[in-house]
């Protein structure tokens, strides 16, 4: 049997208090269609299917505000390019808010 890769699975895991964003769900396994994505535009993605309000807590103009700390496959995403990372099959992305009210 041929197979042709037409999904991109993902795992996203949120943490820091970022989870509260997204129903209060630490981990979320996704396929997307294609094989075409950047982190930039998976968090379009996130932003359109996942997260449910406040986004101005999460993001800021097309990319996530100060403070999230972005991972991909434990390795910082300012080393990988930022949102232009493309993104291959079963990446693992963390976010992690370091912004805390007090």
């Amino acid at each position: 049997m041929c197979s042709t890769r037409e999904n991109l699975r993902l795992s996203l895991e949120f943490g820091g208090g970022a989870e509260f964003l997204f129903d209060n769900k630490k981990k979320h396994v996704i396929d997307l269609p294609g094989d075409d994505w950047t982190l930039k535009r998976l968090l379009t993605w996130i932003k359109d299917n996942l997260l449910k309000e406040r986004t101005e807590l999460f993001m800021q103009n097309d990319t996530v505000r100060p403070g999230i700390l972005v991972l991909v496959n434990d390795a910082d995403w300012e080393l990988l390019g930022q949102g232009e990372y493309k993104l291959q099959q079963n990446d693992t992305v963390l976010f992690i808010s370091t912004l805390h009210g007090g």
